[in-house]
């Protein structure tokens, strides 16, 4: 569904407008809610409330019983509120989660599949020579990508 990265910049209001191509795709969807967190504090998770319902059910599952999901719920609570996007495709980032990430400036909206991450750019491509793909972990990745289970 999301794919790519588009540019974007928080309004001194701290809201965000969704880059046109993700905008489009949410409205064929008829999705206006979302759920805006952060596994890590560093980046902005963006995901259509229908898509978030669905990790809820998962992890409903297995909250009572397990400690990494109640840390899990803890973090991603913690970071999240549910918004609404408005007409002009723009909705409020947390503004918790806008310190934290240093959600402001020039940003990278990138496409995660079924979710959108947000980003400080600048930061972003200071790391990026860092997070290069090693040898085994390009053969991973092929492997998912010709069917193979992985490990």
């Amino acid at each position: 569904m999301f794919r790519g990265n588009h540019p974007a910049k928080v309004e001194e209001s701290g809201r965000l407008k969704l880059p046109v191509p993700f905008k489009q795709l949410l409205d064929a969807a008829n999705v206006t809610d979302l759920f805006v967190t952060s596994e890590d504090g560093e980046r902005a998770q963006i995901w259509p409330l229908p898509e978030w319902e669905k990790i809820e059910a998962q992890l409903a599952k297995h909250s009572a019983m397990n400690d990494a999901v109640s840390k899990y719920l803890d973090i991603v609570s913690y970071y999240g509120q549910q918004v609404k996007i408005d007409g002009q495709g723009r909705f409020m980032l947390p503004q918790l989660l806008r310190g934290a990430a240093r959600l402001e400036g020039d940003l990278a909206v990138m496409g995660k599949i079924n979710h959108l991450e947000v980003i400080n750019r600048p930061n972003f491509e200071q790391k990026l020579p860092a997070r290069a793909l090693s040898a085994d972990e390009r053969k991973l990745v092929g492997g998912i990508l010709a069917g193979e289970s992985g490990s």
